[in-house]
């Protein structure tokens, strides 16, 4: 696949919305640093781990990994949770880190690969489908829902950025998802539609909508589907601060991570043509109906994504709770085990799933 900066007005419309540069004008060092507590690659030793597919509902292979907790006893059931993860990135990248968390605690956790990324099925690689993204999760609760050591009315889902509004998505027709919670959430309608606190104007969308648009008639006619958007694959220090941020979780030991039939220059960026399906794309609309299912919305008080958490706590309905964490930007939740509440989320599922104090 081709890599193609975007036009001019995405880069000046998203450059507060997602890392929109593919390519630094120049390259600087970069001098890497992990950050306290980062973890992206934890390994659990109290839980057996196994690579898992199953069909949804369109019969594509959705990929996934399954914990099971060693304290699991033969012809229990038990509660289960599905872990999405970010926009642009596997499971590998967050979502297991999560779904071991979890399992820790005592529940059955599925990482889940959303279609056209990591070990799921789709082509082309990389391409965007809200719709296909939200039955990724019905699909994992098909499968989890019928494992005899899964109680079925307790399986529960956590989506990380844009996962967070896929899994909404997905609960608003799902109600077998008996309880939801999100961290660092991207509304990735709305970031695409207006931008970060609206920084993007009509013109502007309707110039990149045009321009995905034209550039369907050399993909009909078999060209290669460019890429957009994404994580700069080579640092400056005239990246933005929230390039910057991304770049340093995606492009380094902390969080980089290829999955097969992906290369290091194609990881987070999707394909330019289908990334306007997220401008169709309402996760937010209607969210009150997934009451009196509960709602977990997480993020941190410098997170740049952090509007879109307050706006989904404002519109959803009854019970629900908003925790912002201080101190804490939108990366930081991805992996830093100083600053994710972890016994925040165990306490939120035990209790909306298993009754459990």
């Amino acid at each position: 696949m081709k890599i193609l900066k975007p036009l001019m007005a995405l880069a000046i419309a998203t450059s507060a919305i997602i890392p929109t540069s593919i390519m630094a004008t120049a390259q600087d060092t970069y001098d890497y640093v992990k950050p306290a507590g980062a973890d992206n690659f934890y390994h659990t030793y109290n839980a057996k781990e196994q690579k898992v597919s199953f069909l949804n509902q369109y019969k594509m292979k959705v990929a996934g990994t399954l914990f099971i907790p060693n304290s699991l006893k033969p012809g229990d059931k038990y509660p289960a949770i599905i872990v999405g993860h970010p926009m642009g990135a596997v499971k590998e990248q967050s979502a297991m880190l999560y779904a071991q968390k979890m399992a820790d605690a005592g529940f059955v956790t599925l990482a889940i690969d959303l279609p056209f990324w990591g070990e799921s099925e789709g082509k082309p690689r990389n391409a965007v489908s809200p719709d296909m993204y939200a039955e990724a999760f019905s699909a994992a609760v098909d499968y989890l829902g019928t494992r005899p050591f899964v109680n079925r009315n307790e399986i529960g889902v956590i989506g990380i950025c844009g996962s967070g509004s896929f899994a909404i998505s997905a609960a608003k027709i799902d109600p077998r998802m008996k309880a939801i919670a999100t961290v660092s959430m991207y509304n990735m309608g709305n970031a695409n539609r207006h931008g970060l606190h609206k920084s993007l104007s009509v013109e502007q969308r309707k110039a990149i909508i045009a321009d995905a648009a034209e550039k369907r008639y050399a993909e009909f006619e078999g060209a290669e589907p460019e890429l957009t958007s994404g994580t700069a694959n080579e640092w400056s220090e005239s990246l933005d601060p929230i390039q910057k941020e991304f770049y340093e979780f995606y492009r380094t030991p902390r969080g980089e991570y290829t999955p097969e039939r992906a290369t290091t220059t194609t990881t987070t960026h999707p394909t330019l043509t289908s990334n306007v399906k997220f401008m169709n794309f309402y996760p937010f609309e209607d969210i009150e109906t997934i009451s009196p299912r509960p709602m977990l919305f997480i993020t941190g008080s410098e997170a740049h994504s952090r509007e879109f958490s307050e706006d989904a706590y404002a519109k959803a309905a009854q019970p629900k709770e908003l925790v912002v964490i201080p101190g804490a930007g939108h990366v930081d939740l991805y992996d830093r085990t100083d600053l994710i509440p972890f016994d925040k989320l165990i306490t939120f599922f035990k209790r909306n799933l298993t009754q459990q104090p």
